[in-house]
């Protein structure tokens, strides 16, 4: 069973947990490793909470094959934020567990972020670490631009839900620590294994607030987004 036991601390804290230990199959290669411009993708993802004054260390999650090459990323690049970097488990909520065991004593608010959301602004951050803050649960995101459909099991139209209702999560996702430990140790007691850190929290009762994201934030999943990202990048300077 998970359990985390945290001294109490006036000072605030700030971790982040950059899960990067999925299998990129609709990719086809490893998407960490890809180069956008003049850095790796994993690199990128790095760099933005590295430099965000707001964050106190970064724990990377990661496949073992990566490990010894992560490290000497951080090396190269003077990442000094970066203080583990883990094989990850068989599954996101796994990876997230092994994260969290590692997080220092005095940590107050944790943000969990996707290694492939190298695009991800320091606006974004601040904001879902402020909004964490204000309210114990935040996570980036956006209206949803297209039309929503939901299928029967024949793949025939069965609804039509409201667009302005609907907005799509990003990470990263920010929780007040011992929230998000509550909702970590639930899921294991009832056997559950949730793909969203959000989905995790709620399952314990608390509301998640939708902090303001950006479509740049978008994550490598397939080849074309590859070539977006460096459009973005080059558009940023």
């Amino acid at each position: 069973m998970f359990k985390f036991n945290k001294k109490h601390t006036e000072t605030k804290n700030t971790s982040v947990i950059i899960l990067s230990a999925g299998n990129s199959t609709r990719m086809g290669k490893d998407k960490q490793r890809i180069v956008l411009l003049d850095k790796t993708v994993i690199e990128h993802s790095i760099l933005a909470f590295e430099k965000n004054s707001n964050i106190n260390e970064i724990i990377i999650v990661t496949q073992e094959s990566n490990i010894a090459d992560f490290y000497s990323i951080v090396s190269y690049n003077k990442f000094n934020k970066v203080k583990h970097i883990v094989k990850g488990g068989e599954t996101r909520q796994q990876s997230a567990k092994i994260g969290c065991m590692l997080i220092n004593e005095n940590c107050e608010t944790i943000l969990i972020h996707d290694g492939a959301r190298p695009l991800v602004s320091q606006s974004t951050i601040n904001d879902v670490i402020e909004n964490t803050e204000k309210h114990g649960a935040a996570t980036a995101s956006v209206p949803v631009k297209d039309t929503i459909k939901i299928v029967d099991s024949e793949n025939f139209i069965e609804s039509t839900p409201n667009r302005s209702k609907l907005y799509s999560c990003q990470t990263p996702q920010g929780f007040e620590f011992s929230t998000y430990c509550k909702a970590m140790e639930k899921a294991e007691m009832e056997n559950k294994d949730y793909t969203d850190d959000c989905q995790l929290v709620e399952n314990i009762g608390k509301k998640v607030f939708l902090a303001m994201g950006s479509y740049d934030n978008l994550k490598i999943t397939t080849p074309d987004d590859v070539f977006v990202a460096e459009n973005i990048l080059m558009k940023r300077g």
